[in-house]
């Protein structure tokens, strides 16, 4: 059982890092944008934030909590809404944000109001992350193509493999059945997803207790989120050792098309919450 746990620990640290690399998320470019400006404690805030909301995704996929989705379904026109108002609000307060040229590398500069938008930095990640119900669709999928993986090179899973294949299963039947749209961004996910099934990994016949299968769920999701924070850190870190090099200007632009992005992504969503509505 250690090794399993081992396993999907270390499985779920990897995956976690290396799907969070695309810098064209909606919090890679809040990390981005801020660390551009030089605030690395809001971005380690912001990153703790989505940390929170990730591990209570990617753990509802991994125990199998699958019959929460059945609730959390049909308000996602409305949440993909409030994103969409979340996203532009946000975006626009990036666009409009002035990066201060004299006192570029001076920390000293920070001023009260700088520090109460620190304070609600861990919320603004958080409410990234929370309002972004194809979050959800993603671990699942994602997750699943993981642990298949390490299932079908022979490590031991700790029979997380086959209760994802079971949660991508009701999952899909919930789909199937209270959908009418086959266009609808989930769908077309799940329908992918079934392409990586693999039928010739081994399957786990050993019988774990139920309260295994939570711990080793916990492992994972916590895992997988702390993969994301430690990722979004170094891209931080990164960015704020090499802007001095960048001109001034040049940063200015930067950020306001990573503005400009994050309106994008809202009025996405805006379009996807229309087209939910249409077709419920």
């Amino acid at each position: 059982m250690l090794e399993s746990i081992f396993t999907i620990s270390i499985a779920g640290l990897l995956a976690g890092f290396i799907f969070s690399m695309p810098i064209a998320g909606p919090v890679s470019i809040l990390i981005t944008s801020n660390a551009l400006k030089g605030r690395m404690r809001y971005c380690v805030l912001a990153s703790t934030g989505a940390f929170i909301a990730d591990f209570v995704y990617v753990f509802i996929a991994a125990f199998g909590l699958t019959k929460l989705y059945s609730f959390y379904k049909p308000v996602m026109p409305y949440i993909f809404a409030l994103g969409s108002l979340f996203f532009v609000y946000l975006g626009y307060r990036i666009i409009r944000t002035k990066v201060d040229i004299e006192n570029l590398e001076d920390k000293s500069h920070l001023t009260e109001k700088i520090r109460k938008k620190e304070k609600g930095a861990s919320y603004t990640g958080f409410m990234i992350n929370f309002l972004n119900p194809t979050l959800f669709i993603g671990v699942v999928t994602s997750s699943f193509f993981v642990i298949s993986l390490i299932a079908s090179l022979g490590f031991n899973t700790g029979g997380l493999a086959g209760k994802m294949d079971q949660n991508v299963a009701e999952i899909s039947k919930i789909e199937g059945r209270e959908a009418d749209n086959p266009k609808v961004l989930s769908i077309e996910q799940f329908n992918n997803v079934q392409i990586l099934k693999s039928k010739d990994h081994p399957q786990d016949q050993t019988i774990y207790p139920a309260s295994f299968h939570l711990v080793i769920s916990i492992c994972y999701a916590f895992f997988l989120s702390l993969g994301t924070i430690i990722w979004f850190y170094l891209l931080a870190l990164l960015i704020m050792r090499h802007r001095h090099r960048i001109n001034i200007k040049i940063i200015s632009g930067i950020i306001k098309t990573l503005g400009a992005a994050l309106c994008l992504f809202g009025l996405f969503y805006c379009y996807l919450s229309v087209t939910m509505f249409i077709s419920m």
